[in-house]
């Protein structure tokens, strides 16, 4: 635990507010975005999104628009065609079954098109505070150099033991510290190690032998 301290302490110093980089105006909207993050960055889809929302500002918009002209603004993000089809059953089945609403139930979340549990987590924490810890590249990456949780854990592994190690109520905020850390400090390829103050509990070395 005294290493878990120092992990959340050095996170608060390096990133005192952190937030999720999606940009978004409507709860839809974000889990479309997130949707659409797969295998891609949030600067690309922000990019993406700022002209696909405000070409089919609603559901109904989405639901009805050429798949054609979405694969057009998305294709940026690759994957494009099938991503483009997951935007229009996402936003048919919100309209038909939820009135347009991002519900609050991961069962219901994780049966719509493109959305796994990591979508779901990432959308349960955003949208409602859900103390729920959403596993992706960076955190995996981090949680693993840092010794929280083994180098042969699955996501879903990473996703126990993080959520029992950090306190509930900082969870949301603490997975965007991972990811922020991941990507802009502990990044994949030529991380800023000279001047972290955890490399000497850092396993890098030992993960890429």
């Amino acid at each position: 635990m005294k290493n878990v301290n120092r992990i959340l302490e050095y996170f608060d110093e390096l990133i005192p507010n952190p937030h999720c980089e999606l940009l978004y105006q409507k709860d839809y909207e974000f889990l479309i975005a997130v949707m659409l993050s797969a295998q891609t960055t949030d600067k690309r889809v922000n990019q993406v999104t700022s002209v696909l929302f405000k070409r089919y500002p609603t559901l109904e918009n989405l639901s009805n628009a050429d798949i054609q002209e979405i694969e057009e603004i998305i294709k940026p993000l690759g994957t494009f065609k099938r991503k483009a089809v997951n935007i229009q059953l996402i936003a048919k089945r919100l309209i038909e079954e939820k009135n347009g609403q991002v519900p609050n139930d991961r069962d219901y979340l994780e049966t719509l098109a493109g959305v796994g549990r990591k979508t779901t987590n990432v959308v349960l924490s955003e949208l409602y505070q859900i103390p729920v810890m959403a596993v992706d590249t960076h955190v995996a990456r981090v949680s693993k150099r840092l010794g929280l949780v083994k180098p042969e854990d699955d996501v879903f592994i990473i996703e126990k033991k993080l959520t029992k190690k950090i306190p509930k109520q900082r969870i949301s905020s603490t997975h965007h510290q991972f990811i922020l850390f991941g990507r802009y400090y502990c990044k994949a390829v030529a991380p800023l190690c000279e001047n972290c103050k955890l490399k000497d509990i850092c396993k890098k070395e030992k993960l890429s032998k």
